[in-house]
């Protein structure tokens, strides 16, 4: 939604993806959802096979939540004002997004049973 609205959106004559700044946004949140993507393959294979620990599964919901707040909100910051009105979806998205931090324990909890998970 965001790479199509930074292609159709002009600002000083040039899609706002053109500009540095955006394209630099757009790299960052394509790598962190990679990233994300395959930390969650991983801990998948892990329960299909029965070896995923509360570590890894505590791991994966701070880790992914934290990072999709992340990106929902700098989509909002790319959409501008718009990004804010009911009408577009990246602001239920972004809305929505921020709950994920505190729905089956918050972060801080998830990061507390890690630390426990390994000791401390």
């Amino acid at each position: 939604m965001t790479k199509a609205y930074a292609r159709e959106r002009t600002a000083f004559g040039q899609p706002i993806g053109k500009f540095q700044v955006n394209r630099h946004f757009i790299a960052e949140m394509q790598t962190k959802l990679d990233v994300a993507q395959t930390y969650l393959d991983q801990c998948v294979l892990s329960a299909n096979d029965g070896t995923l620990t509360d570590e890894d599964a505590a791991g994966l919901k701070w880790w992914t939540s934290e990072i999709q707040w992340e990106i929902v909100d700098r989509c909002l910051q790319m959409h501008g004002g718009y990004g804010y009105i009911n009408e577009y979806e990246v602001a239920r998205l972004w809305r929505d997004s921020r709950v994920q931090r505190l729905y089956a324990g918050t972060t801080e909890i998830m990061k507390d049973l890690m630390g426990r998970a390994m000791g401390y």
